[in-house]
């Protein structure tokens, strides 16, 4: 990366905001795969593999805010109201779960990782739903989210061209 480039924003948040934008315009729901360290803030008993899959619908939170550097909100696990707050950099998915279309970011690296610890995070708890293992720049395929689960590689639909069950992304090349 030149020293420009360096200056450059990153693109991640405004994509995250338009995506999330397409999700709610089109009635669908956008969930978020974000890798999990310590300066995310999710219930952590629902962290797997070192990642967690957020719902961040307008139904599902409260208060949220998709900001240039984190994205902040409350929601409910298992009842229980908590506060969320993941940076930018640790968002790796965003997809609508009803049909899968999104983008896969980048897995931060441990310099932006190392950077995010020092910085200022602000206080949260957590909401969350589901996770899924997934490798930088590569899209999330329905067979990734399916393996790690009992469930069959085909979920039943619950109408037509609508799967129920947990989110899938579709491979675009």
């Amino acid at each position: 990366m030149s020293p420009v480039d360096a200056d450059i924003p990153s693109t991640r948040p405004y994509l995250i905001r338009a995506l999330h934008e397409w999700c709610s315009d089109n009635g669908f729901s956008p969930y978020i795969a974000v890798q999990v360290d310590a300066s995310v803030q999710v219930p952590m008993e629902f962290v797997k593999n070192g990642e967690i899959v957020l719902n961040v619908g307008v139904d599902a939170t409260s208060s949220l805010r998709l900001g240039n550097d984190f994205i902040e909100f409350k929601a409910r696990f298992g009842g229980v109201a908590r506060e969320i707050v993941v940076p930018i950099s640790h968002v790796i998915a965003i997809y609508a779960r009803e049909n899968g279309q999104g983008m896969a970011f980048p897995a931060p690296s441990p310099a932006t990782v190392s950077t995010i610890k020092s910085a200022e995070v602000p206080d949260a708890s957590e909401p969350v739903t589901e996770t899924a293992s997934r490798s930088p720049l590569r899209s999330v395929t329905s067979d990734d989210v399916s393996a790690e689960t009992d469930e069959s590689p085909e979920p039943p639909t619950d109408g037509p061209g609508r799967a129920s069950g947990r989110p899938q992304l579709k491979r675009v090349k």
